[in-house]
């Protein structure tokens, strides 16, 4: 069996419906199949997407999405005093301890240099010794008085 031995099916190829070619055609009389009047029976019709016929369409009604982020902005963490009473008297805190605790968290960069800063919220009730932190001006001062060591 090759090409030249298959039959043709009848009925197995359907031909294209062409309008506006007279009565015979099946759309051929009048409207072609486009309706009575307006824009989308009219020829050259080319109705871009979203439009609505002259209304201010819903995509430019939404509010816009703006704005530029960059990619090498770093967020600051943000903790306040009284989380550090978690830890025990005289113990060195450092970010990544925090972390370690579940204090913070750094799920898309655990490695992320992105600065820890401690807010006045809160007393320190423990001597600690505090490394690699940034400070308000409260919280320093109460860190002070507290008698936690700052490096």
């Amino acid at each position: 069996m090759d090409l030249s031995n298959i039959k043709k099916v009848k009925g197995n190829k359907k031909s294209k419906k062409i309008v506006g070619r007279g009565r015979g055609s099946g759309k051929g009389a009048h409207t072609t199949g486009r309706g009575q009047k307006g824009q989308k029976s009219r020829s050259g019709r080319n109705i871009p997407s979203g439009f609505e016929g002259g209304q201010v369409p819903l995509y430019k009604k939404l509010p816009v999405l703006g704005g530029f982020k960059s990619p090498n902005s770093v967020k600051t963490v943000i903790i306040t005093l009284n989380v550090l009473n978690v830890f025990d008297d005289g113990a060195e805190v450092t970010p990544q301890s925090l972390v370690e605790r579940g204090i913070i968290k750094r799920k898309k960069h655990p490695n992320s240099k992105a600065p820890v800063k401690i807010l006045g919220t809160g007393d320190l009730k423990k001597k600690l010794t505090l490394s690699g932190f940034e400070f308000s001006e409260t919280a320093r001062k109460k860190v002070e008085k507290s008698g936690t060591i700052v490096s």
